[in-house]
């Protein structure tokens, strides 16, 4: 009989479950994990070190492509920590509109974490479904952004414009006939909030059928249940954040527990995990994905009543209004100062963290008194989460490897920034 030989195994990153850019180097004993050393770098783009020769508006953009799935999240974060340099006040309406986004975000997070969770474990329908979802939000993005992704929507002061009245509609094509365009604009006839609130409505459906697709299917429990069990003492020592600690069991959320934007204003609950194994992540996710719809709803009923400005009238932060430019000069002034030289923020430093999908994501941003950051760091939830990836896999099999990496929805913008 062959003896049982050691191996060093390269995992990614062409493994399709590696996402692209994540190496692992796998000690193995036959089929089971030594060791796994993560091997971070492959991605680096040196967001930090862009944003000291960037002005501080210029630099939004760039948090958009730290974790690519959570776009509208990373500007917050970086928003907040600018403003509270500033000392700037952001309009009421503002703090809705960014909280509504925030979890339209949330959605669009796990929707895609899950929906690949399943793909890397085998199960080829979710992914579909997903998308299916992720189309409708996507459109909510560009209605308000221009861009599907990379929105930059977010400014230091507010939001870059209020909501639009009117969703872009589907037209005629060689692809798209007259029944099938009026089948899709049947409910975009109306607002963004129309069309969101329209959204809210059917996604519970939707949701019911992940549950009937995954939650009680043998093969994906079979995969997940007591696969990289943490507990909750080793989840609070790993630093972990977000779905990862509440999946361990303990009830920690940024929005309940240091309240920002308007999250003290709506009611939602957090679900959390028995096991700290992988089911329980993955269920404390979809539970999440409810919490936020009742979110959105109660936001979209605040801003239906609540007309106002989105961005702070401090025209030293946001430019002033097109038609004062056109008659003042002072606001002239004030619009060429800001987009040459871009804001001036007093000397300080500020740490500024959000419940992002993904755990606690801070920004730690410096400023000696100039129109660019002095120095900025980024709090990445993954980086937390990949550095437990040794002892989350060790024991475990080269299969389960895929299931941990899923479990921790990791994307590499932000670990390798």
């Amino acid at each position: 009989m062959t003896d049982i030989r050691n191996y060093t195994l390269n995992f990614g990153p062409q493994h399709p479950a590696a996402h692209g850019v994540l190496r692992l180097v796998l000690e193995m004993d036959g089929e089971v994990v030594e060791r796994a050393d993560p091997h971070v770098g492959l991605l680096h783009r040196g967001t930090e070190k862009l944003a000291e020769t960037r002005t501080w508006v210029q630099s939004v953009p760039y948090m958009d492509r730290l974790d690519y799935v959570s776009m509208m999240c990373n500007e917050h974060a970086y928003c907040l920590a600018v403003e509270k340099l500033l000392g700037v006040e952001v309009p009421e309406r503002a703090l809705y509109v960014r909280t509504m986004f925030d979890e339209v975000t949330r959605i669009l997070n796990h929707l895609l974490g899950i929906g690949c969770h399943a793909l890397d474990v085998g199960a080829m329908t979710m992914v579909l479904y997903t998308f299916r979802e992720r189309e409708d939000l996507m459109d909510v993005y560009e209605a308000v952004s221009g861009a599907r992704m990379h929105a930059a929507y977010y400014r230091p002061g507010g939001v870059y414009r209020d909501l639009p009245d009117r969703m872009p509609q589907y037209k005629e094509s060689p692809w798209k006939n007259a029944a099938a365009v009026k089948a899709f604009n049947a409910n975009r006839q109306g607002s963004l909030l129309d069309f969101l609130e329209d959204f809210t409505e059917r996604f519970p459906k939707y949701h019911s059928e992940y549950h009937t697709l995954l939650t009680d299917n043998r093969i994906w429990k079979q995969r997940l249940v007591n696969i990289g069990v943490v507990s909750p003492e080793r989840a609070q020592q790993l630093g972990f954040t977000g779905a990862m600690l509440r999946g361990s069991g303990i009830e920690w959320d940024l929005r309940k527990k240091q309240p920002y934007a308007a999250y003290d204003k709506v009611e939602f609950d957090i679900p959390v995990g028995v096991n700290g194994d992988s089911y329980d992540r993955y269920l404390v996710r979809m539970e999440e994905m409810l919490q936020s719809n009742a979110i959105i709803r109660q936001c979209i009923g605040w801003l239906r009543k609540n007309p106002g400005p989105v961005m702070s009238a401090d025209y030293k932060v946001s430019p002033p209004p097109h038609a004062e430019i056109k008659s003042n000069m002072e606001s002239l002034i004030h619009h060429f100062k800001l987009f040459s030289e871009g804001i001036h923020v007093p000397e300080g430093e500020a740490y500024a963290a959000i419940e992002h999908p993904k755990g606690e994501f801070g920004i730690y941003a410096i400023s000696d008194g100039a129109n660019k950051p002095y120095r900025l760091k980024i709090r990445a939830p993954g980086f937390a989460h990949l550095a437990a990836m040794d002892e989350m896999s060790r024991g475990h099999m080269l299969a389960d490897v895929v299931t941990i990496i899923g479990s921790q929805d990791i994307v590499f913008g932000e670990i390798d920034r």
